[in-house]
């Protein structure tokens, strides 16, 4: 089973690894335009070794070493390069399902219209600032589209500005998000992002747990969660996309 990604910084490589772990999967594509920097060692898994090196072949590196039955591939370019537009459709057409672990709206919007285009299942995690906890969202060909279930939820929807980021540039078109989180609660979110895809794996045509999207939180936080380690599930089946 190939299944292809993008993105895998400190939340997207926990997940990569817990995934690939799985005797099915046969095969990974890797999207990642990021070089590893000296402020993503607190909490990234790679080693502060690695800093200079481009994550996907830290990534690539980091999977062979550990899953030496597993073919890795890696596109070290960005999801909204436009150049890179017929090799992603190519990539996913033939995979069996999609990860993002993108941490900006452009990407994730970049990534939905992949997803549908193809028409392939795909999971989504989401650390939020200051590690009170994260979001995971599943999503079916033919349900609703990530801009359809951020809208329901009441969070801020931008469409994909026509601009391409630089990430090696300060201040470039899409900054680096920087998550204020402890290790522990990104990998804790990263975590039940990889157990939910490998659940929609195991039934990708009839899986649903009783939720669209799932909120973990960490902490207690007025008008968000009633208490620690409170699970808010989404049952949001709303208007649907082709």
């Amino acid at each position: 089973m190939k299944l292809i990604q993008v993105g895998a910084g400190s939340g997207g490589m926990p997940v990569l690894d817990l995934v690939c772990r799985d005797s099915r999967i046969s095969e990974v594509v890797l999207i990642e335009p990021d070089v590893y920097k000296p402020h993503n060692v607190v909490r990234h898994v790679f080693p502060a070794a690695g800093v200079g090196e481009s994550k996907c072949d830290l990534a690539a590196n980091w999977l062979r070493e550990r899953c030496p039955q597993l073919t890795v591939r890696t596109l070290n370019f960005d999801l909204l390069d436009a150049k890179a537009a017929a090799e992603l459709q190519r990539e996913a057409a033939t995979s069996a399902m999609g990860i993002c672990a993108a941490d900006n709206e452009p990407a994730k919007f970049a990534w939905d219209a992949l997803m549908r285009s193809a028409r392939l299942p795909w999971t989504l995690g989401e650390v939020l600032s200051g590690g009170i906890g994260g979001f995971v969202h599943w999503f079916r060909p033919g349900g609703p589209c990530y801009g359809c279930v951020a809208s329901f939820l009441q969070r801020t929807v931008a469409a994909p500005v026509s601009k391409q980021p630089d990430y090696s540039q300060a201040g470039a078109a899409v900054e680096e998000a920087t998550v204020p989180a402890s290790a522990a609660s990104i990998h804790l979110i990263a975590s039940l992002h990889a157990q939910i895809t490998l659940d929609f794996l195991d039934s990708p045509t009839t899986y649903n747990p009783g939720f669209t999207s799932l909120l973990f939180s960490l902490q207690k936080v007025p008008g968000i969660s009633r208490k620690h380690f409170d699970l808010i599930g989404s049952p949001y089946q709303g208007r649907t996309t082709a």
